[in-house]
């Protein structure tokens, strides 16, 4: 069951599987919570803001590059599928897919429940004929599907190139497990970030106005509000480095002096420049891209990308399954 919390007056329902991924984070060595710890209502409406940032290109890219390639999406996708989207947050960029291809129904899933609702009801009055049938969920576990879509040809549609918040392991099981929520015959389009400079990549990840800080940060300010914590939020700074090796950006919170603290009654210590790794962002080069696609069980079948090849909107393909090369 969800413990209730209260915040400003108001009961709030603790995730036991947050609790859970909390403490076993401050218990490891190195020290790691999973990113979809991130959206709490605070850091939905943070990670938006970032969206909007000068430095933060992906959005905006992949916006650009879903508004051009529309009409070829449309012809290779077809009219009546149902748009399943993995992670819809505000639903920003879905308008320019469901505009271009006339799909039967949309459903979003998104961790973020009061989030979901509030983007669910403008996508239901901006597209008023579109049946919208919105699942609070955390799509890394095992999702049942509306029966309302149930016999709809489906489009998994997995923007934001969320993919590169999973190491490969992970990301391969999640597109295997997409591929069988959707079924044979189903369709992904899917967004990633290219590979590109370091000079470019951290800055999308530590912008000048400090929202990326504040939105790694509101993670700290969430465990003392719903697992009755006692971190000193000061304590901390974020930092984002590149990974070469790895070919990823990380985040992580640094303590900028020794700490202790509790959470649920649990004591921790950490010394300065030890840290919390919060965030990965993986970055693909086209030929990765196609590989992790194919070991995900999905078809690559047509991509397209910005001028500057930064980011791509890969379409695949469940294919039935072969028995020969």
């Amino acid at each position: 069951m969800l413990k209730p919390e209260v915040e400003d007056g108001q009961a709030v329902l603790t995730d036991p599987a947050f609790r859970a991924d909390v403490l076993a984070g401050f218990a490891s060595r190195p020290r790691a919570i999973p990113a979809r710890w991130f959206y709490d209502r605070r850091g939905s409406e943070l990670f938006e803001s970032i969206t909007a940032l000068p430095e933060y290109y992906p959005t905006r890219t992949e916006a650009s590059i879903l508004e051009s390639a529309g009409p070829a999406i449309a012809r290779a996708v077809g009219r009546g599928r149902a748009v399943v989207e993995f992670g819809s947050g505000s639903s920003a960029k879905t308008p320019l897919l469901l505009r271009a291809i006339a799909p039967a129904a949309y459903v979003p899933i998104d961790i973020s429940g009061d989030f979901l609702r509030d983007s669910a009801a403008r996508l239901a009055r901006a597209f008023p004929d579109l049946p919208v049938h919105p699942i609070e969920a955390d799509f890394m576990h095992p999702i049942a599907l509306p029966g309302a879509v149930a016999t709809l040809p489906k489009l998994g549609f997995f923007p934001g190139s969320t993919i590169g918040n999973m190491i490969p392991a992970s990301s391969t099981d999640l597109l295997r497990a997409m591929r069988m929520w959707l079924g044979t015959g189903a369709m992904l389009l899917i967004g990633m970030d290219r590979l590109k400079p370091p000079e470019v990549l951290i800055p999308a990840y530590d912008d000048a106005q400090g929202v990326t800080a504040a939105f790694n940060l509101n993670l700290l300010e969430r465990i003392n509000r719903e697992l009755v914590g006692t971190i000193p939020v000061t304590a901390f700074r974020h930092r984002a480095i590149w990974n070469d090796m790895r070919a990823r950006i990380e985040m992580h919170l640094e303590a900028v002096r020794d700490v202790s603290f509790e959470i649920e009654g649990q004591a921790f210590a950490m010394t300065a420049g030890e840290t919390i790794h919060t965030e990965n962002s993986h970055k693909y080069g086209p030929r990765d891209a196609r590989i992790l696609l194919r070991a995900g069980g999905w078809t690559p079948v047509a991509e397209w990308t910005d001028p500057a090849e930064n980011f791509a909107v890969i379409l695949a393909e469940a294919q039935a399954p072969r028995t020969a090369p």
